[in-house]
């Protein structure tokens, strides 16, 4: 059996995704990251603003593929990169709900990531040892993310 330890809840703002169309692999689109915030019993802080994107390709099989890269700045002023792949799909229905940023319950759809950390923070050395999964649920304003070490 797997156990987890609730890290945070993170939650990005996403004011803009281009488009670049179908690609040889599939259909690519580029989603500015604005910033957010994030909030767990051992850390806490907000998303930078200025580097922050998710790497989106849509799939031949309708299955999304995330690429996100996020800097962290902790309450305390430490800086904390974070990394993830993830996978969203579900019903057409569904998905088309979630795409018209209409509110759509995470449980009718998969959306899972594998977060990981690197920082020079001793504080927050920690996070460069640990493997991580999220849960995920797409809002109008952006994604959230329930993030959990893997004990």
């Amino acid at each position: 059996m797997i156990q987890t330890r609730h890290i945070f809840k993170i939650a990005l703002t996403v004011p803009s995704i281009v488009d670049l169309g179908q690609t040889p692999v599939g259909g690519r689109r580029i989603a500015y990251v604005s910033g957010g915030t994030f909030e767990g019993e051992r850390i806490r802080g907000t998303v930078r603003s200025t580097t922050g994107g998710d790497w989106l390709l849509m799939r031949p099989d309708g299955v999304l593929t995330l690429d996100v890269r996020l800097i962290l700045e902790t309450d305390d002023q430490q800086l904390i990169y974070m990394s993830y792949r993830g996978l969203r799909h579900g019903p057409k229905e569904v998905m088309d709900r979630l795409n018209k940023g209409e509110p759509v319950d995470p449980t009718e759809y998969y959306f899972r990531s594998t977060p990981v950390f690197e920082t020079a923070s001793a504080k927050y050395d920690w996070l460069n040892r640990i493997i991580c999964v999220a849960t995920g649920n797409r809002t109008a304003t952006g994604p959230s993310y329930e993030v959990f070490e893997v004990l």
